[in-house]
């Protein structure tokens, strides 16, 4: 019977590879985003320099996976609902009846998650404390009893450096805002809570820093002068698809709890490459 694995922000960039990286390696899926079909347009969501749609949809992520002989089922998910976020993972239980992993990697993306901190204002924050801690920890609570009463079960939290550390200039001159900042760091301390509270029942909860990423939202959000800066450091989303299918196969992931988890360290200590299609 194949494994399942349900991962949020498929659309495009680390999500919709991650996605491709686990139907190659034999798992059915289940795939969710906002954006289902190419072009869609959203409020807060985020544009192209030449203010079209991102390229990447949900049905072209589960075309590609299909092609691999996965089984997907596609579902459309807004962070900012809740009823929707619920039965999103309800879904997945229905159609598959188990969830071996599940990948918290979507976020929300409005223009205004890096405002400065005089501008930055409650309805922001509101956003932010949605998509970043309630949405996440709402997949967590209704998939988790599931993996407990099968015995066993991962749980991976995509963070970012903005949570565990200092910008290193200010937003708008290559560093984060206040509100981006504040929403990862709440990423970054679930799996140590659900860790602690169910390790006991099988489970296994890894947080995860992809490090910087060559994804589409970053060549849209960042300036030329910063992109070019940030490609000598910056990652394929190929790569770190590749480093979170070897930490649900691994039996040395579990020592890898209550920590943040350095995706690129991660890959050259293990020799994990990129595998392109």
């Amino acid at each position: 019977m194949k494994k399942v694995a349900f991962i949020t922000g498929a659309s495009r960039g680390i999500g919709c590879e991650t996605a491709i990286a686990f139907a190659r390696a034999g798992f059915n899926l289940a795939i969710s985003a906002r954006t289902v079909m190419p072009g869609e347009q959203f409020e807060h969501s985020v544009c192209d320099t030449d203010g079209t749609s991102l390229t990447g949809s949900l049905n072209e992520t589960a075309e590609r996976c299909r092609e691999l002989g996965a089984e997907v089922i596609v579902l459309k998910i807004d962070l900012l609902d809740s009823e929707s976020v619920i039965r999103c993972a309800k879904k997945v239980l229905t159609h598959y009846k188990s969830l071996d992993v599940l990948i918290n990697n979507a976020i929300y993306q409005g223009s205004d998650i890096n405002a400065p901190l005089l501008d930055l204002n409650q309805g922001t924050l509101e956003r932010i404390a949605q998509g970043y801690i309630i949405s996440p920890l709402l997949l967590v609570q209704t998939v988790l009893p599931a993996m407990i009463k099968q015995g066993h079960g991962t749980i991976i939290n995509i963070t970012s450096g903005a949570g565990e550390s200092d910008p290193p200039s200010a937003t708008g001159n290559g560093g984060w805002g206040y509100g981006y900042g504040a929403g990862k760091a709440a990423v970054s301390r679930l799996s140590g809570i659900v860790s602690r509270e169910h390790g006991s029942n099988g489970i296994v909860a890894l947080t995860v820093n992809p490090g910087v990423v060559t994804t589409e939202t970053l060549k849209a959000t960042i300036d030329e002068v910063h992109l070019s800066t940030l490609s000598k450091y910056s990652a394929s989303p190929e790569l770190i698809a590749q480093v979170l299918l070897w930490l649900t196969k691994s039996s040395g992931a579990e020592a890898l709890q209550y920590q943040t988890i350095n995706a690129q360290d991660l890959a050259r200590l293990h020799n994990i490459s990129p595998v392109f299609t």
